[in-house]
């Protein structure tokens, strides 16, 4: 058995007995590759060809690292299966950048949408850019679309205020700049607004066990929001609709993951641009408002941009100016404020009060000092 490594905890390893169970588990198939990563184990070497190296498990030649030694596989990186089978990370080899990469139908909207937002270089665009489209070796039909690596907006948690106001400032900007680009989203909702988490895990962090390191084992640390510079973007175009010059912006269906908006229907005709605000109002008020105290600042506006009647909706245009002006009509104070849960306790609060009071403290002694 190998000796235990001075990184992992003690509860990484197990008893001899325990390691030939796990190895007769490993035998019988109960870590295989599912369908999913056959398909890109399959792809390994290409990709490796085309600049881009998949985790060892996904490699011709994988064995199970925790063969022959003393680790749990579930403290083993080579264990971790993949989330969603159409899309896998990998590392760039030229400079170790990590990469998403998509399996998805050569004609698609969405391939051609991705092109389009890709060419327009503006500070304003918070839409994921593509990094190049791939055909795929053994479908001639199909594609692989490599991206940067994003996760989840709302993983860690928001700490402040304006860390809040941040995230609202950059998609109400990145929502006006799709429209003016003459593309309407269709599905905006949590899971499709992600964030390059780089700058808040100094270490890195495993791309499917995200709250590890790389290693996947040990708990991945990030640095507060308000320490670093966090940029937020929009994904998923798969129903997202390009206009031509000129042309209506009506659309129907009812698809999209917020069934919320009044008027979605697969007869009567609506606007896609005002449908986008009150989806992007809506996360705003799922995410942020029935989670936190301390936001009424910005429910005049979230509540405008879920009104009913779409007409009367803010364009996001509109959205964005109008929190711009609350944004600098509130206190510096008050935006540095830590986030209170709906969901803390009164000790708990006391406690986490007198931290950010401390901390308000250190911030007004220093810029005195300075």
């Amino acid at each position: 058995m190998s000796a235990p490594s001075a990184r992992l905890p003690r509860y990484a390893y197990v008893s001899p007995e325990s390691a030939a169970r796990h190895a007769k588990d490993t035998e019988e198939g109960l870590y295989n590759l599912l369908p999913g990563e056959v398909f890109w184990k399959n792809r390994c070497l290409f990709l490796h060809d085309r600049g881009y190296e998949l985790r060892p498990r996904y490699r011709p030649d994988w064995k199970p690292s925790w063969i022959g030694t003393n680790r749990t596989p579930l403290f083993c990186e080579d264990s971790i299966m993949l989330n969603i089978p159409t899309v896998i990370d990998a590392s760039r080899l030229s400079d170790d950048f990590r990469v998403a990469i998509k399996y998805t139908n050569s004609d698609t909207k969405e391939l051609r949408i991705a092109r389009y937002l890709t060419d327009q270089h503006s500070p304003r665009n918070h839409c994921i850019p593509v990094i190049e489209i791939v055909a795929d070796p053994y479908e001639p039909r199909m594609s692989l679309m490599v991206m940067p690596y994003l996760r989840p907006f709302n993983d860690p948690e928001f700490g402040t205020i304006n860390e809040v106001m941040d995230f609202i400032r950059q998609s109400l900007e990145g929502l006006a700049f799709l429209h003016e680009c003459r593309i309407a989203h269709r599905d905006i909702a949590a899971a499709n607004v992600m964030m390059d988490g780089r700058t808040l895990y100094l270490e890195g962090h495993h791309p499917v066990r995200i709250e590890s390191l790389p290693d996947g084992v040990l708990d991945a640390h990030p640095v507060a929001r308000s320490n670093s510079q966090v940029r937020y973007f929009f994904i998923d175009f798969g129903l997202s609709e390009l206009f031509e010059e000129g042309d209506s912006t009506l659309v129907t269906g009812c698809t999209g993951r917020d069934k919320e908006i009044p008027e979605l229907s697969n007869e009567v005709p609506y606007d896609a641009y005002r449908a986008d605000v009150f989806a992007l109002g809506n996360l705003y008020y799922k995410e942020f408002l029935s989670k936190y105290y301390g936001l009424d600042l910005i429910r005049p506006l979230v509540d405008m941009m879920k009104w009913k009647n779409p007409a009367q909706r803010p364009t996001a245009d509109a959205a964005f100016h109008i929190f711009e002006s609350i944004y600098h009509h509130t206190d510096e104070t008050l935006l540095r404020w830590r986030l209170r849960s709906r969901e803390e306790s009164a000790p708990e609060r006391v406690v986490y009060d007198t931290v950010a009071v401390a901390r308000e403290g250190i911030y007004q002694l220093r810029k005195l000092i300075s």
